[in-house]
């Protein structure tokens, strides 16, 4: 009889086989699993309850990506590649580096945009791939790719290096578990003292290796084929 427990992953593995609604079988093998499992319909909902309160920052999460999705499918990609096209000079290693200093001083405050998906593909990607389209007749495709992997590494090592100067965070006080475990006790604001060069080289470092990498990358693909005001090269 233990085996009827797992009917719910039966609804699931039927359900995606049969390509049904996605969210509709998920809830449905839930409420099923609770049923059979003993918990009903009101222990289910208390746990429903618990576990969203307790992952309330993905729920944040999730709104993040439902207002960024709208706002990119009524043309914000368009409106940021329009913009950036517009600054003179710009570069798509400036659009980055620009962004990872602006990031860092969020991030040290604890105050995410939504990551890669939520920001950097929908905004920071099309700004630099309109430093493309201003300087040039046409996009390299493997310009672009090495670009996305420019700008999520850009998102992540700022993340990284920068939400610890934030006492009280999470990775702060990972950080803080884990010296304790080990006999070493600290206090939040000497870890946040000690982590601010490295932040600072961090974000520098990469902010130049970015900025270099871009014109190599410039270079490589383009050449010398540049539009000059009447648009042919």
């Amino acid at each position: 009889m233990e085996l009827i427990k797992l009917l719910g992953i039966l609804i699931v593995i039927i359900g995606f086989a049969l390509k049904k609604d996605s969210i509709l079988i998920i809830i449905l093998a839930a409420i099923v699993t609770a049923l059979v499992g003993g918990l009903g319909i009101t222990g289910f909902l208390n746990t429903l309850g618990t576990s969203f309160v307790a992952n309330r920052a993905m729920a944040v999460f999730i709104i993040i990506m439902l207002v960024t999705g709208t706002l990119e499918r009524n043309g914000l990609k368009e409106v940021a590649g329009n913009l950036i096209s517009k600054i003179k000079g710009a570069s798509s290693g400036v659009v980055i580096g620009v962004y990872g200093l602006m990031r860092s001083v969020f991030a040290a405050f604890n105050i995410s945009f939504g990551g890669v998906a939520g920001f950097v593909r929908p905004i920071i990607m099309p700004m630099a791939v309109g430093t493309l389209e201003a300087k040039h007749q046409t996009v390299n495709e493997d310009y672009v790719e090495d670009l996305k992997g420019m700008s999520s590494g850009m998102e992540n090592i700022v993340w990284f290096f920068c939400q610890v100067l934030f006492v009280g965070g999470p990775g702060a006080l990972l950080v803080q578990a884990t010296l304790s475990g080990l006999g070493y006790e600290v206090n939040l604001i000497d870890l946040a003292a000690v982590e601010i060069p490295v932040a600072i080289f961090a974000v520098l470092f990469t902010v130049g290796y970015y900025c270099i990498k871009d014109r190599r990358l410039e270079k490589k693909y383009y050449g010398n084929d540049v539009k000059n005001e009447g648009g042919h090269n």
